[in-house]
């Protein structure tokens, strides 16, 4: 171990950081393509510290639930990969196999473990249409995002909640 460490050099501190931004804006970009190409009425959207999220009424199908876990996976691990163990990366590190499965493995667990234990979660125990959104809501309000709400999201709360957005967010 001692003499894999050895042979790390850091070339640019500036290009380290820039490639962990770049890792987190892409994963985070992948998880917001995969909940656009999902075509549903949208309650609202919501931007936060923890990225941009996206409320729809129904329960997604099995199919984007598994997307949401493993396009964002892919996402991570490609970025890794090119940006540590190609030409253009900031950082020297051994060429060895080895080290190149686990260093990308870690990342991509790192990024993708709270995307498949909420996936797991979503199967053994879905939520459907007025409990989700209020899920959805309180983490949201949890997580000091600011949620921005559509107008069928304002119709929605009004006919099923008897309350407008502000109501409803000052009561949860």
């Amino acid at each position: 171990m001692p003499a894999i460490l050895a042979n790390v050099h850091v070339h640019s501190w500036l290009g380290v950081w820039v490639l962990l931004i770049l890792w987190v804006v892409l994963f985070k970009c992948a998880h917001l393509l995969v909940m656009l190409v999902r075509h549903g009425p949208m309650i609202g959207w919501a931007i936060g510290p923890l990225g941009i999220t996206i409320m729809f009424l129904h329960e997604p199908s099995m199919l984007y639930i598994w997307l949401n876990v493993f396009c964002p996976a892919l996402v991570s691990g490609v970025v890794l990969y090119v940006g540590l163990f190609t030409s253009i990366s900031p950082i020297m590190l051994p060429e060895h196999p080895f080290v190149q499965i686990i260093i990308v493995s870690s990342g991509v667990l790192l990024t993708s473990l709270g995307d498949f234990v909420n996936a797991l979660r979503d199967l053994r125990h879905p939520l459907w249409g007025e409990a989700r959104i209020l899920r959805s809501i309180q983490f949201l309000r949890a997580s000091y995002a600011k949620i921005h709400f559509t107008p069928f999201g304002h119709s929605y709360l009004s006919d099923h909640f008897g309350a407008n957005p502000t109501d409803l967010l000052q009561a949860l």
